[in-house]
């Protein structure tokens, strides 16, 4: 192990456990099973729920409804009525802070087409 420390392959226990409780809270916002396709969807511009649950596949309407009231509750999304309208309408619209998820979502996304390429390559 300290040969991987000193090749700078490892991390030293301070920053191992500071990586460690990092990641426990960003995935107890994120980690969820839609929580991401949703994020991805509002940041690509779906903003009404009925063109939410289309975008994204296979998600009921009451799991979105309490991912949207989660999302909004952490920030990351801003549920805006627009009451003007007849019908009135609702859209759910990335926030500041929603934007901040880009690099960490396209790096995810980068990982997994390469990791897509690599298993199909041993197949």
């Amino acid at each position: 192990m300290e040969k991987l420390k000193q090749a700078g392959l490892a991390y030293t226990e301070a920053r191992c456990a500071k990586n460690l409780t990092a990641t426990e809270d960003a995935l107890y916002v994120l980690g969820g099973k839609w929580t991401l396709r949703i994020v991805i969807a509002v940041l690509s511009g779906h903003h009404r729920f009925n063109d939410l649950q289309r975008t994204v596949n296979g998600i009921s309407a009451r799991v979105l409804s309490s991912e949207l009231k989660d999302l909004e509750l952490n920030g990351l999304v801003r549920r805006v009525v627009l009451a003007d309208q007849k019908p009135v309408v609702t859209e759910y619209l990335p926030t500041e802070y929603t934007r901040t998820l880009r690099t960490v979502i396209d790096a995810l996304a980068e990982w997994g087409e390469k990791h897509k390429r690599r298993i199909f390559k041993r197949e």
